[in-house]
């Protein structure tokens, strides 16, 4: 799940939401985003357990994880206080390739994770090569001191317009982003029904 390469509009058209940002797969959901992929769809019933499993599977596709990773992340939840599932989606936010992504440094969270793969930025002065690195309020995000690489999140910067964060600052001259404060229920950026996913990830 976390390395899909297959067509990424049936995966919008399944679930029906924007789960892949990619131009080719916004551009193609956008044309048929009432229909979903498949010979006679609109014949399929669904029943609770595939409601839930729906909901799970739009968490994993959205924020690129795998089942065990997924499922490490509902355990870390069910031992905090607070509603289990708003916990669960507020981990996902704060993984460093979500933040990359909703900052603006990238377009989608798979170019996200392949520039943090690629050593391309730093956290706290040290570079990090792990998307699935959990920011702290506090944290500094800077794209690495090499010329090419700084000028191709310039472009990508330039070229992207990103919903502002409350909690995290951009310094888009110095390319660099802060974490201020943890993201709150309204920060959520996935449209889910997370009290099923936790009934799902209990049984």
């Amino acid at each position: 799940m976390a390395r899909y390469t297959g067509p990424k509009a049936r995966i919008n058209r399944r679930f029906g939401a924007q789960l892949y940002e990619s131009a080719g797969a916004v551009r193609a959901y956008g044309k048929r985003s009432e229909q979903p992929p498949g010979m006679h769809p609109r014949s399929r019933r669904t029943s609770n357990y595939g409601t839930a499993l729906s909901e799970k599977q739009k968490i994993k596709y959205y924020y690129g994880l795998g089942e065990r990773q997924l499922r490490r992340y509902f355990a870390d939840a069910v031992r905090k206080k607070g509603n289990t599932g708003e916990t669960l989606l507020l981990m996902c936010e704060r993984r460093l390739d979500n933040v990359v992504r909703r900052v603006g440094f990238a377009k989608t969270r798979p170019q996200a994770r392949q520039g943090i793969v690629h050593g391309h930025f730093k956290v706290n002065g040290v570079k990090v090569s792990s998307p699935s690195y959990m920011l702290r309020p506090g944290d500094v995000i800077e794209v690495r001191s090499n010329e090419a690489v700084r000028n191709l999140y310039r472009g990508i910067i330039a070229n992207n317009s990103p919903t502002p964060l409350d909690w995290v600052s951009l310094d888009s001259e110095g390319l660099r982003a802060t974490m201020l404060g943890q993201p709150g229920p309204s920060d959520i950026s996935l449209p889910v029904n997370a009290n099923i996913v936790v009934e799902f990830l209990s049984r």
